[in-house]
């Protein structure tokens, strides 16, 4: 990540100052001479150690002579730290000023910005500011302790300095998250420090027993105005702790968020998926702010435990015990094709889909296959429960044999129930999954009394190729996704005329006509339509709005 960490102080003599500073220096592209395997000018391993640890650029001696104890973090005979990563070569440098004295500058004023004009209220806090000039600044502002300075405490700051705006904003529950807890533990450690020194001697008792001075003020505490941040935490290697702590995270923001080339628009289920990773995100970020960075709610405790994340749920397919379903043809060929279309017909619909069984591994792969039938905004899922959830939480529910489910329930045209009974005992590490059939027995019953062999139509083409022996399970799956983005194209047309534009159910049934809804199995196929709409993004939901709300102002600016 083309980022830099600095770590700033209000010094009482001197005002901001940059104390810390760690920055990522990317390996320069091969040259054709190295390529060949002659060695490039200044390209030396001694050349590329002390580029960087000898950080004399911004050292010069009348810097050095401005500075007080406060103002320093490491002293001028100091190399520095450096950190290189072998996968990618990347070294990241950490000294008291940037290496470039372009950065320098840059710093520099992202430093006296965040300890002056740009804080939050209460001046505790993160904020975002910068422009394109010196660049977009991430600066969380903070206090530590100290018995002998002006109100008990000494101002300081955190900055991410980045040219990026975009990757800066994406970043903020990240950086937030992890800046708390390093923030959390200067602040404790420096709070141990504190409450000795005033078991020792109470300076506030001191201070009211002596004469005040503006004068010699700074000098009436023991002449030390100002104490560096080592000497308030005790902490023998605080610099190179703040140095791993930084490297770690610009290493870790950068390869958090990374670019692809998406050839034409991303698809609902990518800006699902994004918006789903943003909450959670989010939210976690307010749990831990809120509990001091130590519990988490209990619903995402939950979610990972029992493995929610729709983004997992493939590659923890493989590592689930005992025998699974590893593809939709399987799991028809293991129930049967009537079965199998009156389940796939039942998701389909949106009903609530019940698994019974004694092994949760068994329904968590059923779930997975059967999910890749629809977008993943219309996917809710518990994969195990104790317990019945009701429709509204989940449409996919994974219960144990014992748990009783409600009558109006069992009963209800609206949800589909399949009760797996195990036929013998066996061992799960010796049984493959081509033995379900011969180990579990399935049974699946609902209240539905509709026919589930009209529609909808894509189901019927689905069957299609399931039924196609000489189709491989990977094509399948890509026909199947193309089948998802056709009919997620006609929800997007069906929800901008029908909830946008407000049309009537005349001019409704001609659209339903021109997407090709109408007709065997026209019912289903609206049914579908309507349930899809549910799975649509904030995004899309938010951009038409827009898109309308702009079109009806228009006419009156012209």
């Amino acid at each position: 990540m083309n980022a830099l960490v600095a770590l700033c102080h209000f010094c009482e003599l001197h005002g901001p100052r940059t104390l810390f500073c760690t920055e990522a220096l990317h390996p320069p592209p091969p040259s054709p001479s190295s390529q060949a395997g002659i060695p490039a000018p200044g390209d030396r391993d001694g050349d590329r150690e002390g580029e960087g640890l000898t950080m004399r650029a911004n050292s010069s001696a009348t810097q050095r002579g401005e500075m007080c104890e406060g103002c320093r973090s490491l002293p001028a005979s100091h190399p520095g730290f450096v950190s290189i990563d072998d996968e990618t070569g990347i070294r990241f440098l950490s000294h008291q000023h940037p290496r470039q004295p372009q950065l320098f500058s840059v710093v520099r004023q992202a430093c006296v910005r965040s300890l002056s004009c740009e804080v939050c209220p209460g001046r505790e806090g993160p904020i975002f500011f910068g422009d394109e000039q010196h660049g977009f600044v991430f600066s969380h502002t903070f206090f530590i302790k100290d018995s002998l300075a002006r109100g008990f405490q000494r101002w300081y700051s955190i900055v991410m300095v980045a040219m990026d705006r975009i990757y800066l904003i994406n970043s903020w529950p990240f950086l937030l998250r992890h800046l708390r807890l390093t923030i959390q533990s200067l602040q404790s450690t420096a709070l141990k420090v504190f409450d000795s020194e005033q078991g020792v001697c109470p300076q506030r008792a001191v201070r009211m027993n002596s004469v005040f001075s503006p004068a010699v003020f700074p000098h009436q505490r023991s002449g030390n105005a100002a104490r560096s941040l080592t000497s308030l935490t005790q902490h023998p290697n605080l610099w190179a702790s703040l140095h791993s702590s930084f490297s770690w995270l610009l290493k870790a923001c950068g390869s958090r968020l990374t670019e692809k080339l998406l050839e034409g628009a991303p698809t609902e289920d990518t800006l699902v998926l994004i918006e789903r990773q943003t909450e959670q995100e989010e939210e976690m970020s307010c749990w831990e702010g809120a509990e001091g960075g130590v519990i988490k709610s209990q619903r995402h405790q939950s979610e990972s435990e029992l493995g929610l994340d729709f983004l997992g749920d493939d590659a923890k397919l493989d590592e689930l015990p005992g025998p699974k379903f590893r593809s939709l043809r399987h799991l028809r060929q293991v129930l049967g094709a009537a079965e199998f279309r009156q389940l796939a017909w039942h998701v389909l619909m949106g009903n609530q889909v019940i698994w019974r069984s004694a092994h949760p591994g068994l329904i968590q792969s059923a779930f997975t296959v059967l999910k890749s039938l629809l977008p993943v905004g219309c996917v809710r899922s518990v994969p195990y429960s104790a317990q019945y959830e009701e429709a509204y939480k989940c449409n996919f529910l994974g219960l144990s044999p014992d748990v009783p489910i409600p009558t109006h329930v069992s009963s209800s045209e609206f949800s589909v129930l399949v009760d797996v009974s195990k036929e013998k005992s066996f061992q799960s590490s010796a049984v493959g999954d081509s033995d379900i059939c011969s180990l579990y027995q399935f049974v699946i019953s609902s209240g539905n009394t509709q026919p589930t062999d009209r529609g909808p139509t894509l189901l019927n083409k689905l069957e299609v190729a399931l039924s196609n022996e000489n189709l491989s399970v990977a094509v399948v799956s890509h026909c199947l996704l193309c089948l998802k983005e056709e009919w997620m194209n006609k929800v997007k047309v069906l929800f901008k005329f029908s909830k946008v534009d407000g049309r009537g159910r005349e001019d409704t049934q001609k659209v339903l006509a021109l997407l090709g809804a109408t007709g065997p199995g026209e019912e289903d196929n609206v049914r579908l339509l309507k349930f899809w709409m549910t799975g649509l993004s904030k995004t899309y939901k938010s951009h038409l709005m827009t898109a309308v709300r702009g079109g009806e102002r228009s006419p009156s600016h012209l």
